[in-house]
C-alpha cells in the first residue's frame, strides 16, 4: 500500500524469508496426515482485504483469524478480540487476546488491527469490501492489546464489519504471494491453477489442528471431483460435488453429511438495461422459472425455495414478502403489458430476447438451460453464455451483463442488504452490480444503519426486504443445503449453517491399518 511503503519493505524481506523456512518444513509432512479437500475454482486472492470470492474466503478461514466471527446461531462473538466493548454510540474498543502470534513468531498486537481496518479508509485501496466501512472515521491502537474504533454516525451493524481477518501490520502487496496470518494453518505453497499447501500451525491461539495439514485441489470439473473422491485422491468436498454425484457418491459407501445453509442463488438483473428496467418484464421473469423443479430434479431436494438474499436462519429474516409462484400465464401477461405481445400466438418467434451469463461449472450450466426453457415457454428468447469462473465473474464485477446467475456465500447480517441495494454501494466500493437504485430502500437501509437496537434494525431491515421483494431486481432461486461428502476414514467434520472451512482443523484421518 502506498500509506506505508518503508514497512512494506521490510515485511517483503521478512516473508522472504518465512518462505524459505516454510518450504524446508513442507517436506516433514506426510500424505497420510494431510486432508485433501476438493475445490472447483482456485482462489483469487490470497489477500482477505481483496479477495471476496467463495475459494478465497475458504483459503482466508485457513490461514488467518477473525477479529470477531459469528457462531452457529449467526450471532457476532468474540475471536481474536476476547471482548468488545460499546462505551457510546460512536465507540467501538476491542480487547485483544493475549499470546496469538502470527506464523512467523510475532506477537499480535492491535498495530496489526490498526493497519487492517485502516486500509479501507484509504482512498487508494482497491477493494469491494471498503463499502463496509463508510461509517468508519478511525481506528487507533489504545496499547498493545486495545483497539479503538471511532464512527461518523451510530452504526447497529458495526460489530458485524469486524468479522474480518487481521493481517500483519505493513504486508502491503505480499499477502498475494505469501499470505502469513494467526490461523490454524501456515502457507506452504500454491502451484497455479492446481493447489494449495497448507501445514498444521502448531502455535494456533485456538487449539492445535487435528491433522497435519490441508490441501486444496483445484478440480474444475465435476465428474473429475466425483472421481477423485471415489478413488481416494481426495478425502472431502465440502459444498462443491454435485448433488447427483453426492447421491452416487453415498451409495458407494462415502459419507454424506447434509445441514441447512445460508447460501444464496439467484439471477442478477442489470437495472440500467433498458428492457429489465421495467418491472413488469423482472416480475415475469420470476414467474416464469420452476424454482421447484431446479430444486427437486437439478439439486436433488438439497436446497430451499428462496424469497430473499436471507436464509430463514438468519435472525432479521422477513417471511412475509413478495413470493413468485410459476405461473406460465401471469409471465406472459405482465410481457403483454409492458408491450411484448407474442408476435405468432403458438409460433416459435419469440416476443423479446434476453442474454444470461454463468460459470461453465456443470451445475450452473444445467441450471441455466432449464432457466431457458422456462423463459422459452412464456416467449423470452434467452441467449445462455458459460465462461470459465475468473472471466465470468469480471464481467459480472465489470457490468458486461444482462443478466447473471451466481450465489451469495455465508450471509449472516442484515448489513448484508446495504452492501448490495443501497444506491451508494456500486462497484467498486460494494456489491451492487446490479446498479439497483430505490430512494424508499436507500432511507430504510440508512434508518436501520443508524439503529441501536436489534428490534429497531429488523423493522427497517423487514420494511427492506419486503420492498426489494417487490422491485426484483434479483430473482431469488434458493438457500443451498450444505453437503459434505468424505471418505468413511474421515471423521471429525461439524458443518456449520455457512459450511465454514475453519472446521477442517477438527478433521482426522484414520491410518491404514489403524483401525480407527
Amino acid at each position: 500500500m502506498p500509506r506505508r511503503p518503508a514497512r512494506a519493505r521490510v515485511w517483503l524481506a521478512i516473508v522472504v524469508a518465512a518462505t524459505t523456512a516454510s518450504c524446508v518444513g513442507a517436506g516433514t509432512r506426510t500424505d497420510a496426515d494431510i486432508v485433501r479437500v476438493a475445490i472447483r475454482a482456485s482462489p483469487a486472492s490470497f489477500d482477505p482485504r481483496i479477495g471476496t470470492d467463495e475459494q478465497s474466503q475458504r483459503v482466508h478461514q485457513l490461514i488467518y483469524s477473525q477479529l470477531m466471527t459469528v457462531d452457529s446461531e449467526l450471532r457476532v462473538v468474540p475471536g481474536l478480540a476476547a471482548r468488545l466493548d460499546h462505551p457510546d454510540p460512536l465507540t467501538y474498543i476491542a480487547y485483544l487476546r493475549s499470546g496469538v502470534r502470527f506464523h512467523d513468531g510475532h506477537a499480535l498486537t492491535a498495530r496489526d488491527v490498526v493497519y487492517t481496518f485502516e486500509s479501507f479508509l484509504d482512498p487508494d485501496f482497491v477493494s469491494a469490501r471498503r463499502g463496509a466501512y463508510q461509517m468508519l472515521a478511525s481506528v487507533t491502537a489504545l496499547d498493545d492489546h486495545r483497539v479503538e474504533f471511532t464512527l461518523k454516525e451510530p452504526f447497529g451493524s458495526f460489530p458485524v464489519q469486524l468479522v474480518m481477518p487481521v493481517v500483519p501490520d505493513g504486508a502491503g502487496e505480499s499477502l498475494q504471494a505469501f499470505p502469513i496470518g494467526t490461523g490454524p494453518y501456515r502457507f506452504v505453497r500454491y502451484l497455479d491453477d492446481e493447489q494449495v499447501e497448507l501445514s498444521a500451525f502448531e502455535g494456533y491461539w485456538d487449539g492445535l489442528p487435528q491433522n497435519a495439514g490441508v490441501t486444496l485441489r483445484i478440480i474444475p470439473d465435476d465428474t473429475m471431483r466425483g472421481l477423485e473422491l471415489r478413488k481416494g485422491s481426495a478425502d472431502i468436498a465440502i459444498n462443491d460435488v454435485t448433488p447427483d454425484i453426492a447421491l452416487q457418491l453415498q451409495r458407494d459407501g462415502m459419507t454424506v453429511v447434509e445441514g441447512a445453509g445460508v447460501d444464496y442463488a439467484y439471477i442478477g438483473l442489470n437495472m440500467k438495461d433498458a428492457v429489465l428496467r421495467d418491472k413488469r418484464v423482472r416480475h415475469a421473469i420470476g414467474y416464469a422459472i420452476d424454482r421447484q423443479s431446479i430444486i427437486e430434479h437439478l439439486r436433488r431436494g438439497l436446497a430451499t425455495p428462496s424469497d430473499g438474499v436471507l436464509s430463514p436462519l438468519a435472525w432479521a429474516s422477513e417471511s412475509d414478502v413478495h413470493h413468485f409462484d410459476y405461473d406460465v400465464s401471469r409471465a406472459k401477461q405482465l410481457l403483454d403489458d409492458a408491450g411484448y405481445p407474442d408476435p405468432d400466438g403458438d409460433g416459435p418467434l419469440p416476443r423479446l430476447r434476453l442474454s444470461l451469463k454463468t460459470s461453465a461449472d456443470e451445475f450452473y450450466r444445467l441450471q441455466a438451460a432449464v432457466i431457458q426453457e422456462n423463459l422459452r415457454l412464456v416467449g423470452i428468447a434467452l441467449d445462455v453464455r458459460s465462461y470459465e469462473f475468473a472471466t465470468f465473474y469480471a464481467d459480472v464485477l465489470e457490468g458486461n451483463v444482462q443478466m447473471y446467475t451466481l450465489q451469495w456465500v455465508g450471509v449472516t447480517d442484515p448489513d448484508m442488504l446495504r452492501r448490495l441495494f443501497h444506491s451508494a454501494q456500486v462497484p467498486p466500493v460494494g456489491f451492487n452490480r446490479i446498479h439497483y437504485s430505490n430512494p424508499e430502500v436507500d432511507h430504510l437501509i440508512d434508518m436501520a444503519t443508524a439503529a441501536t437496537t436489534d428490534a429497531d434494525r429488523q423493522r427497517y431491515y423487514s420494511a427492506v426486504q419486503r420492498a426489494v421483494a417487490e422491485d426484483a431486481p434479483y430473482i431469488s432461486l434458493w438457500h443451498r443445503t450444505n453437503v459434505a461428502v468424505m471418505g468413511p476414514h474421515v471423521t471429525g467434520l461439524r458443518l456449520s449453517p455457512q459450511a465454514d472451512f475453519l472446521a477442517l482443523k477438527d478433521v482426522r484421518k484414520a491410518r491404514a491399518g489403524s483401525g480407527g
